[in-house]
């Protein structure tokens, strides 16, 4: 295969793959042709089923063999010729030094940093997320290639420290992304189905389930008992998960530190082994969250003693223990007779199944596909365009008044760079990363477009304390045209913090306010943040003209920053999250539930159920260019669903005339999809790119159904003034079904309207 013909998703493959090949110390792997002492073993032998080979293998091993390959930092096997094996390594957006199997210690020092996921979602573009995701194996600097990413637990409230992680608030935007990801990763082609059993690295969707709380008021992710509605895990906290396995094929999963319902999710058998495995189909191995087995007994106390800890974690599907626990107790265990050595035969299997997928047992990797790439292609030109594109896609351009943005290019301008944000590269990167191939600054971008550049950070710090507003004033009072450049960082939010306001910290606002009111014209705000901030003073302020949300946009992000603001890329990324006001903070953390109950003033979460007052909702984003849409063909306005008998069920007062999505065989669902046609048209001088969402909205908000719900989205890139169509396939059983209070998806008589822009399209529904 030539190297210059290889899709950039590939080459994102490769970055894993030499940081690991590099250094002279050989890769972890087993049945090594020049040792016939172990080439002959059966688990040796690529030509029997992987099935057959780890059954020999697990066979052959003694009990104090066994028990230390649970946990993450699996021991070599000398006798067998089996080599240690390190299962925790991260890949969140870019390979990352933050699990125990990736270093940067070695010949290479670092690897492209993409955006922070958040801001990659904006993008609303799936083929995108698809590129990023490649990650790569082979020798040296790496002990493994199993990757606990993606995170697509949902963004239910703002003030989570690791929503940054996440693809924001929207079920489908995030199962998708979690498809995108896990095909990327895993070496599957983009529509999926090409890979039957082998890996070219190992996903793993986590935190399974109903994870988004880190520390707040006391209480912590380690004794938190999420209380959640079968309602709400139906259509909310399960669907990525569901979609991550059945459509992506994830070969790993996660369980959180969290109970759910009064129960660890690490010792749910109906959730880990009756749920993901029997359900769902899941084929792979399924590890605990750093520690979370040793908190089922020394913190929540739900089991009666370290060995029952151990029985209930593997007895509910769990194979592997992130830490020790399972190692130092295991064998107490089985000698108590609470454990069958079957048990830990059954966790094995999963392990070794997923290392020989890897092709660990099948002999030296550098004589396998990819085995000897060079190292040219590690912070390679191709994977920095990648960086940028993806940072430029994401970035969200929330305010513009009098089309302030762009701004000139003027040799002769003066420009004023204002904030604690603008001159910090590490802050461009988010959490869970890796040391950047080389990244630089918001500040040096924009002095690459006017020289004339004075800064001043304006705060001490990104908490701001204390700020030089005096000098902040008067650097802004002499410059043509003023950016500042304020927000969050990880002092902020990040995982074990989460936040206790949404406002902006210490006295940013105030900064923003006396910057903006003494320069000469009205100003550019940039925010850098995970989760949303209410910035409705600067909304609202008439000195502020543009305001540009960056999440944490990567290595690339000031690049991608500068280029928007001078008008050599048109901005069209759109929010993934609601951005709600401080006053929502009123709100407690621990409630799981998504939908309001008006009686007692809670007012739900996310765009599908919260009607309550925003600072910018979900899918807000705007352009230097406008669009227009319109419906041009839809090949169904009614559906009937009376093939069998319908039910009816009277909920919230309701007498509901319905059908349950399970009574219709996949032949059923099949034939009632149907096509819709939207035809979109770039009214503006910039040429742009452009993600079109489709939403779907019952005509009566009832009987907890969503408010408005994301039913497809889509990229398009449109010169000024170009026209455009895009077919979008509605599938009715999954885009017109609703959870019921138990937890039951079906489909309900009524109307249904398509949503695109301020356009509206309506299906019939006949039960």
């Amino acid at each position: 295969m030539s190297l210059q013909k290889l899709s950039l998703t590939t080459l994102l493959y490769f970055t894993l793959l030499l940081i690991i090949r590099v250094d002279s110390t050989q890769p972890p792997f087993s049945c090594d042709s020049s040792d016939p002492s172990t080439e002959n073993y059966p688990f040796c032998k690529t030509t029997l089923p992987i099935s057959q080979r780890v059954r020999d293998l697990v066979s052959r091993l003694t009990l104090d063999e066994k028990i230390p390959q649970l946990v993450n930092s699996a021991p070599p096997i000398p006798r067998l010729g089996i080599p240690g094996y390190e299962w925790w390594s991260e890949a969140l957006h870019g390979v990352a030094n933050a699990g125990r199997g990736i270093r940067f210690n070695g010949t290479i020092k670092g690897a492209t940093s993409f955006p922070q996921v958040i801001l990659t979602a904006a993008s609303f573009d799936s083929y995108m997320w698809y590129r990023i995701a490649r990650a790569l194996y082979n020798a040296g600097q790496a002990t493994g290639m199993t990757f606990w990413a993606p995170n697509i637990n949902i963004f239910r409230d703002p003030r989570w420290g690791r929503g940054q992680e996440t693809p924001g608030e929207d079920p489908l935007v995030t199962g998708k992304y979690a498809v995108s990801y896990v095909r990327g990763v895993q070496g599957d082609i983009f529509e999926g189905g090409k890979i039957k059993g082998h890996l070219q690295a190992s996903a793993c969707c986590k935190h399974f389930t109903a994870y988004d709380l880190d520390r707040w008021m006391g209480t912590t992710r380690y004794k938190f008992d999420a209380r959640v509605t079968a309602q709400d895990l139906a259509d909310t906290y399960q669907p990525p998960f569901e979609s991550c396995v059945k459509q992506g094929s994830a070969s790993g999963i996660m369980c959180a530190y969290n109970r759910v319902n009064g129960v660890p999710t690490c010792a749910d058998y109906n959730l880990l082994t009756k749920t993901a495995r029997k359900q769902w189909g899941f084929h792979g191995y399924i590890t605990s969250d750093c520690d979370a087995v040793s908190i089922i007994y020394d913190d929540q106390g739900y089991s009666k003693s370290p060995e029952d800890a151990v029985v209930d974690v593997l007895k509910a599907g769990m194979d592997l223990n992130c830490g020790s626990y399972l190692q130092k107790h295991t064998e107490s265990a089985v000698k108590q007779k609470k454990l069958p050595e079957s048990q830990i035969d059954k966790a094995l299997h999963n392990l070794f199944s997923i290392r020989m997928r890897l092709g660990l047992f099948n002999g030296n990797p550098s004589k396998q596909p990819f085995g000897n790439i060079g190292t040219d292609h590690i912070c390679s030109p191709a994977h920095q365009v990648l960086a940028l594109q993806a940072a430029e896609d994401g970035i969200v351009l929330l305010k513009n008044s009098d089309k302030r943005l762009p701004l000139p290019k003027l040799k002769s301008m003066s420009l004023a760079v204002i904030g604690p944000n603008a001159n910090s590269a590490f802050t461009l990167i988010g959490n869970y990363a890796g040391p950047a191939c080389n990244s630089i600054t918001i500040l040096q971008a924009l002095q690459n477009y006017v020289k004339n550049t004075v800064y001043d950070p304006g705060c001490d710090t990104v908490g701001c304390s204390s700020a030089s507003i005096d000098k902040a004033v008067g650097i802004a009072k002499e410059a043509d045209h003023v950016v500042m450049i304020m927000g969050l960082d990880q002092t902020q939010e990040r995982e074990d913090f989460d936040r206790m306001d949404l406002v902006l910290p210490g006295k940013q606002q105030e900064l923003i306010t006396c910057v903006a009111k003494a320069a000469k014209k009205p100003v550019i705000l940039v925010i850098l943040c995970g989760g949303p901030v209410d910035i409705s003073f600067a909304k609202y302020d008439p000195n502020i003209a543009s305001i540009l949300w960056a999440g944490y946009p990567g290595e690339a992000g000031g690049i991608a920053l500068a280029e928007i603001i001078f008008g050599d890329h048109n901005p069209g990324g759109r929010l993934p999250m609601t951005w709600y006001p401080q006053d929502y903070v009123k709100v407690a953390m621990t409630d799981m539930r998504m939908r309001p109950e008006p009686n007692s003033g809670y007012p739900g979460r996310t765009y599908r159920f919260y009607k309550g007052p925003k600072v910018f909702e979900f899918g807000f984003g705007l352009s230097y260019s406008k669009y227009s849409y319109k419906f041009k063909h839809v090949t169904a306005n009614k559906l009937y669903l009376n093939e069998s008998s319908s039910t009816k069920m009277v909920e919230n007062q309701h007498t509901v005339n319905y059908k349950s999505v399970s009574e219709f065989d996949t032949e059923f669902c099949e034939n009632k999809k149907f096509s819709v046609t939207v035809g979109i048209e770039n009214d503006g001088e910039m040429d742009g790119k452009h993600p079109v969402l489709l939403f779907v909205r019952p005509e009566k908000n009832e009987n907890g159904k969503p408010i408005i719900q994301l039913v497809g989205f889509q990229s398009v890139i449109l010169r000024a003034e170009e026209k455009a169509e895009i077919e979008f396939e509605v599938r009715p059983c999954e885009v017109f079904s609703r959870a019921t209070e138990n937890g039951l998806m079906v489909m309900e008589e009524g109307t249904h309207l398509l949503v695109v822009g301020d356009e509206e399209y309506p299906i019939s529904i006949v039960v």
